[in-house]
């Protein structure tokens, strides 16, 4: 999927997991990066180096809470707005590149979405690693 995303968001001047990110706050603005670690299912450790990475391309900025100091939150500088309008043609791009029906594209996602949360359910239990 990374390879398929490429050429469509060199353009951009994203990667994929810069992507990742700039959906999410294009969804939602100004949030904490746990907030972002939960939209993307990228581990902090990830996101931190993306998130600096998007702010040296001036897409955004951290600031911090103001109900609560020890909480930095992601915002969206206009550039990173403006992104935006480029990008929203992205889906239907890569939907072209596909060649599948959309019930397929569906049940394959629903199926993708369903591994994730078993994954993370085993992941979640006490000494699991995902292994019986």
């Amino acid at each position: 999927m990374v390879r398929a995303y490429r050429p469509l968001l060199e353009p951009l001047g994203l990667t994929y997991p810069q992507y990742l990110v700039m959906l999410a706050l294009w969804e939602a603005d100004e949030v904490a990066i746990k907030h972002l670690v939960t939209k993307t299912r990228l581990d902090s450790g990830s996101l931190t180096p993306i998130l600096k990475r998007l702010e040296q391309k001036g897409l955004v900025q951290r600031r911090k809470s103001e109900q609560d100091e020890r909480q930095w939150l992601m915002c969206l500088t206009p550039a990173g707005s403006d992104l935006r309008k480029q990008a929203e043609d992205v889906p239907h791009r890569l939907w072209c590149m596909a060649d599948m029906e959309l019930a397929e594209a569906r049940a394959l996602k629903a199926a993708a979405e369903q591994l994730y949360r078993q994954i993370s359910e085993r992941e979640a239990e006490p000494g699991g690693h995902g292994m019986p």
